[in-house]
């Protein structure tokens, strides 16, 4: 009964997870005069959030060992609650900007400590699942927003309501802290090792496996962030129509993870990964098509559709990969990595195609797709051989 628990306080978590994620992006246009900064400010309140989750995400193991699983998610969500309650506060930039560092620790070791403890204890589906939770975390967040912006009222009070459903998380999670103790000692636990960085990069695989992690969530961010410029700017959709389109994007992420985690009972981690990246790869090539618009919408979708789960299963993967005592070290620098692609190359895209043209697109996401495909072989490569004991 209480794994049963446990595992719907993670499901929730998860939620928790995914609700500021996108709070920033539907917020800022009605933010930005209010603050009275330029548009392009928004970058630097991103940019703190990202780099505060690199940096957590990185100590994490170190963080996790001393305080354990729950009483480290238990903080950064408080730590997360108390960014967005300080957000609804704010009327000036620099504000922003110091509730912007918590708000990303919190959920670089939170995001860190969650995916290891699953992918230890709990089957592939169950991943799958995690990361649909945050999808709809990361789509309830907007439409909350926007009740609050539509009413004429002000972001502050949208930032306020998520906090305040963070608090209550809060509580939950420090209440169902015994459940995580009980988890433990009726398991029999992975010892977790402690280990340096530079012993760490030494494994078998872990290069490869970064770049992977990297090269995935700068696929992901890169289409949500720029497929709406590429339909306006290249095939002369309306932005509006545009705006709706990319959604079926996300769609096709969310409604594919739910549906992998069914997927993942007849199939392992490594069929999923190889048959996420065909159908993004066969997105890709539905987008260029030449039948006019006819085949955008499907391209959207099957692009969606493929990342669903591909960073689930390259997740609960890790303790397989790399084994369970070092799990955890290997989870957070793989967060960091993801994190890091996530920031840097859709800035570089965009840089790119400003001064090539959107046209590249297509071309850049599918030269990634390789880079990734080609590191997840050499991984399954050199974890397929025996692997040396560290000393």
């Amino acid at each position: 009964m209480f794994t049963l628990l446990l595992l719907i306080i993670i499901y929730l978590s998860f939620i928790s997870l995914g609700l500021p994620d996108s709070l920033l992006g539907s917020a800022w246009p009605s933010m930005y005069n209010l603050l009275n900064v330029p548009l392009y400010y928004a970058g630097f309140i991103s940019m703190i959030i990202a780099g505060g989750t690199v940096i957590s995400s990185i100590f994490s193991e170190r963080i996790i060992r001393r305080f354990g699983t729950g009483i480290v998610t238990a903080v950064s969500v408080l730590m997360t609650a108390a960014a967005l309650i300080g957000f609804s506060i704010s009327h000036v930039f620099w504000v922003l900007c110091l509730c912007a560092i918590p708000l990303g620790l919190g959920a670089g070791s939170v995001d860190a400590a969650l995916n290891n403890y699953v992918a230890l204890h709990y089957k592939a589906r169950h991943m799958s699942w995690l990361h649909c939770f945050w999808g709809i975390g990361a789509s309830i967040g907007p439409i909350i927003m926007s009740a609050f912006l539509v009413n004429k009222k002000s972001w502050n009070l949208g930032y306020r309501t998520i906090g305040i459903i963070q608090f209550c998380l809060v509580a939950l999670l420090f209440i169902s802290l015994p459940l995580w103790k009980n988890k433990i000692a009726h398991e029999t636990s992975t010892q977790h090792k402690s280990i340096k960085f530079t012993k760490l990069f030494s494994i078998a695989g872990v290069k490869q496996i970064l770049v992977a992690f990297f090269c995935y969530c700068a696929i992901e961010t890169i289409t949500g962030l720029w497929g709406s410029s590429y339909l306006v700017m290249v095939k002369n959709i309306p932005p509006e129509i545009a705006a709706q389109w990319i959604a079926l994007y996300y769609i096709g992420i969310t409604f594919g993870r739910f549906i992998s985690g069914f997927v993942t009972m007849k199939l392992n981690n490594r069929q999923m990964i190889r048959f996420g990246q065909g159908i993004i790869g066969c997105g890709i090539i539905v987008l260029v098509l030449p039948f006019g618009n006819s085949t955008l919408l499907p391209g959207l979708f099957m692009i969606g559709l493929g990342c669903a789960p591909i960073y689930p299963s390259l997740l609960h993967e890790t303790p397989e990969n790399f084994g369970g005592e070092y799990s955890q070290a290997i989870m957070g620098i793989q967060m960091a990595s993801a994190y890091i692609g996530t920031t840097l190359l859709p800035p570089i895209f965009g840089w790119l195609a400003s001064y090539i043209n959107f046209n590249i697109f297509p071309i850049f996401i599918g030269i990634i797709l390789i880079l990734k495909i080609i590191m997840v072989e050499i991984v399954n490569r050199k974890i397929d051989k025996p692997v040396p004991k560290l000393v």
